[in-house]
């Protein structure tokens, strides 16, 4: 069997394009440039042509957070909490172990759920 991604692509509906490509461009370190690739302006993540990625898009985020999508950090995840925090979005709970790496919860200032993933050394 050949091996397929769990997640091929992520769309992250926001109200105000510019003012959230400033928040994952502070919180990530992403180079997020606005495009009119589709049917409607787009920012893709930076990074996202080498394999699976996603983009931004002018829409209405979903109610209560909608689903979650996790986001690997760049750095470290205390790092990229404080920079989470610092660009308007908010972290939520506790840092999680699991064996693969740790994570915690956030939203962006839409309110979409994001979770930061820092991974594991192995």
């Amino acid at each position: 069997m050949t091996y397929q991604p769990i997640v091929a692509w992520t769309e992250i509906p926001v109200t105000d394009l510019n003012a959230a490509c400033a928040f994952y461009a502070k919180a990530f370190g992403w180079k997020m440039e606005i495009t009119d690739a589709g049917p409607n302006e787009i920012a893709v993540f930076d990074g996202a042509e080498e394999g699976g990625g996603g983009h931004l898009y002018p829409g209405k985020p979903a109610r209560d957070c909608g689903t979650t999508i996790h986001l690997t950090v760049p750095d470290t995840l205390e790092e990229t909490a404080a920079r989470v925090t610092a660009a308007g979005g908010r972290t939520l709970g506790p840092v999680i172990d699991i064996p693969a790496g740790r994570f915690q919860y956030a939203t962006d200032p839409d309110g979409n759920s994001i979770g930061l993933f820092e991974m594991g050394a192995g």
